[in-house]
């Protein structure tokens, strides 16, 4: 065969499009930068609602979720950016608003006055816009000429369609239709105040007028204080020190199980405690924003390998263990969101020592369990991680990074928690939960319980330098 003939079973242009696509003309540079502007706005608009959400919601599915999905516009938001730098578009404007109309839209979604009308905003009106608008953008480019923003569009796509699968199902078990009846003059302003800016990607021709704001005309605040489900019942109870039993050389690696994945489960307070230093803290290079997005979906990540992690060894969480809030709700209520950031900075450093991470690795893989040794391989690697995100967006701030290690202990060290008062309130009794689990946990193995293991009744309260580590 010649070297300069065509094969006509070898895809052209790379397999980008055909050819009869490539020569269609396209969008102009000026329509696709305009385009993508409006998506990267869609996208952040969405990352800051999912993150100011994750504190106050009480449903742990819906803190995970607003958690990961927080994340995946973080990631977009990144990608778009970078794209737009490359298409002649130095200053870029990207902090500018597209359209008053879609900036009233958000607001509006932001504002929503209940969970049901937020889920249904969210998953049934923001999230699809978004993704039929980045489908029209692949379907009205020029595949070849336009090759990097297509992509983007392809990678955004996928995950659009996979929260918009998750929301379908959420918005099955959570908005009724007495939601709907009593949001629906509420979500017909959302569609029209969309209707009114031209569609999401602005494409739509509109002479509709923008209604007048609705939930949005008082401006939303956020909420700070951690709030939990039924599973969570008593999240003032102190009374197990779980570290002080994983620590101690004289209990056996196997009941550690139970403890390590309380611990895990228990991270779902860091999202709870993040979410309020991205909210409040405005005005950092996106980079900032990101990269605490990506910790935030991590720690809530390792929530649910705890939560997992019971299903494996047979344990019902809900009514055998007591996971608490009050690391997250005493720093959201006590410090400033930089003090926060100290706080947790300096925790992470105190998971690097022979008893952090790496201890915790290889507990579990003395427990018989191999699942628990790959969860805690993980979550090692990501702390790891945070570590250098705390290195970077904290420490740089600070004049050495003793100082920042020094400001961090000072200021967890203001943090009060108010013991006897939450008994005395009858916000908790502080029950020891520890032996009916431990009990649980034996029987689910065939195994008698070991008076000695049984009897462990350390408390946070008594072992007030533990609580550094509360956070993990």
């Amino acid at each position: 065969m010649a070297v300069d003939a065509a094969h006509p079973r070898v895809p052209p242009l790379a397999g980008i499009c055909s050819l009869d696509e490539a020569q269609r003309t396209g969008l102009s540079v000026d329509d696709c930068v305009a385009r993508l502007k409006r998506a990267h706005y869609a996208f952040r608009r969405l990352h800051g609602i999912f993150n100011a959400r994750i504190t106050a919601e009480p449903l742990y599915e819906l803190k995970s979720a607003f958690s990961y999905h927080a994340y995946l516009c973080a990631e977009h938001v990144s990608a778009l950016r970078t794209r737009v730098g490359e298409m002649r578009e130095p200053p870029l404007g990207l902090e500018e608003v597209p359209d008053p109309a879609l900036e009233q839209f958000f607001d509006e979604v932001f504002a929503a006055p209940t969970t049901a009308a937020l889920v249904e905003a969210v998953y049934g009106r923001a999230v699809p816009a978004l993704a039929d608008a980045l489908r029209r953008h692949v379907q009205h480019t020029n595949l070849l000429a336009d090759a990097p923003s297509a992509r983007l569009c392809r990678f955004a796509l996928l995950e659009l369609d996979d929260m918009t699968r998750f929301g379908r199902d959420a918005r099955a078990a959570l908005v009724s239709n007495d939601d709907l009846a009593i949001h629906a003059e509420w979500l017909g302003a959302l569609d029209a105040t969309l209707a009114a800016a031209e569609g999401l990607d602005g494409t739509a021709p509109s002479t509709a007028e923008t209604p007048a704001r609705m939930a949005s005309a008082t401006p939303y605040v956020y909420d700070k204080v951690p709030r939990r489900d039924r599973r969570f019942p008593d999240p003032f109870n102190m009374s197990v020190n779980a570290e002080a039993f994983i620590w101690d050389p004289a209990y056996p690696p196997e009941p550690k199980l139970v403890m390590l994945f309380y611990k895990r489960l228990r991270e779902i307070d860091v999202p709870e405690m993040m979410a309020s230093i991205i909210a409040e803290t405005p005005g950092k290079p996106w980079g900032y924003y990101h990269d605490m997005s990506r910790q935030l979906w991590d720690e809530a990540r390792h929530a649910l390998m705890g939560e997992v992690g019971f299903a494996a060894i047979g344990l019902d969480w809900p009514s055998l263990v007591r996971i608490n809030f009050t690391w997250s709700r005493g720093l959201n209520t006590q410090l400033t969101a930089i003090e926060r950031h100290a706080v947790l900075y300096f925790i992470e450093q105190g998971l690097m020592p022979k008893t952090g991470k790496r201890y915790e690795w290889e507990i579990a893989g003395q427990t018989g369990l191999p699942l628990a040794q790959t969860f805690q391989d993980y979550d090692w690697a990501d702390e790891v991680l945070h570590a250098r995100i705390g290195r970077q967006w904290y420490v740089t701030a600070m004049p050495t990074h003793v100082e920042a290690l020094r400001y961090g202990d000072q200021c967890w060290s203001k943090v009060l928690s108010d013991w006897e008062a939450w008994r005395r309130d009858g916000l908790t009794e502080h029950t020891n939960w520890w032996p009916g689990a431990y009990r649980a946990f034996c029987a689910s193995r065939g195994e008698v319980p070991d008076p000695a293991v049984e009897a462990f009744a350390v408390s946070y309260k008594d072992s007030r330098a533990d609580l550094k580590t509360v956070a993990e």
